[in-house]
């Protein structure tokens, strides 16, 4: 059994330079995502649900019939506020339904950790992904199959540009922690080359 933890890049603001995730690049990644979860066939996806990466592969997995827990930084409208409508986009209603389904087989985590900074919170959620999807391979009975170090596996999934931003980039953090922990880690390009 495999278990799918991703993250990546929101859509950028508009004007943002250098571009990291261009709005007209959404539906190429969201085939690629379609495609590795497609070859992947994961029992379940973590993520978060800002706009961008998450929101595209939830909307995959969704399609697939792959099962999603949503791991949020803090409550439901402060986030949506701060990582999903502020960018261009139609991400408000799509996140609503992700959320919704989620909510329905109570697959949301709230972390709401007593950080000083948004960047904090959003940093633990970050690592409660990673969390959340080895404690789901160890120990969850999806389909009848009990999960085991042998038989089942975390698989990361990074959707990004390939480049950090540096100290505070949290997509390049997730990425070196599950390298950190021995995962592998797939990546998913929000640009193409020059």
């Amino acid at each position: 059994m495999t278990i799918v933890a991703l993250a990546g890049r929101r859509i950028d603001s508009e004007g943002a330079t250098p571009a990291r995730f261009p709005l007209d690049q959404d539906a190429r990644v969201k085939d690629e995502l379609d495609a590795l979860l497609r070859a992947l066939q994961p029992a379940a996806l973590v993520c978060s649900a800002a706009c961008g990466a998450d929101l595209l592969a939830l909307e995959v997995a969704a399609k697939r019939g792959i099962p999603a827990r949503i791991v949020l930084p803090f409550e439901r409208q402060r986030f949506r506020a701060s990582s999903v409508t502020d960018r261009p986009g139609d991400w408000g209603p799509r996140f609503d339904s992700a959320m919704e389904q989620a909510e329905a087989s109570d697959n949301v985590i709230v972390i709401q950790p007593e950080f000083t900074s948004d960047d904090e919170a959003y940093a633990a959620a970050t690592y409660a992904i990673l969390d959340c999807a080895r404690e789901l391979a160890l120990n969850a009975d999806i389909d009848g199959h009990s999960g085991s170090d042998t038989d089942n596996q975390v698989i990361v999934v990074v959707v990004w540009d390939g480049m950090s931003r540096g100290e505070d980039d949290l997509t390049d953090r997730f990425r070196r922690e599950a390298v950190d922990r021995g995962l592998q880690v797939q990546e998913i390009f929000t640009r193409l080359p020059q």
